[in-house]
């Protein structure tokens, strides 16, 4: 049985373009629900999380050097690191707890 790879694509493109453009034509008007506002205000944060973490603890070759870099990281962050502070100091913890590790 052989697969037409094409149907794949078609199908793929059709989910796709109605999942980006159903929203646009049937939601017209504002959204008043404070519910749904802040649900979709706070979608973008949630989807570049759920990508980022897993990344950090799998770049590295221990995942308890990636885990202790992203904590080390949220650290300095909240005491008002910028983000090339935060990134050169992640990076040094993993080099660092890669010969102790």
């Amino acid at each position: 049985m052989t697969h037409n790879p094409y149907i794949y694509i078609a199908l793929m493109a059709i989910v796709t373009l109605s999942i980006r453009i159903l929203p646009l034509t049937l939601i017209r008007k504002q959204i008043k629900n404070q519910f749904l506002q802040s649900f979709l205000y706070y979608v973008p944060y949630v989807t570049l999380a759920v990508m980022t973490f897993p990344a950090i603890i799998d770049a590295t070759q221990s995942p308890i050097a990636g885990a202790i870099a992203l904590v080390i990281g949220i650290v300095a962050t909240w005491f008002g690191a910028n983000l090339f502070q935060v990134s050169v100091t992640c990076c040094t913890v993993v080099f660092l707890l890669s010969f102790v590790i």
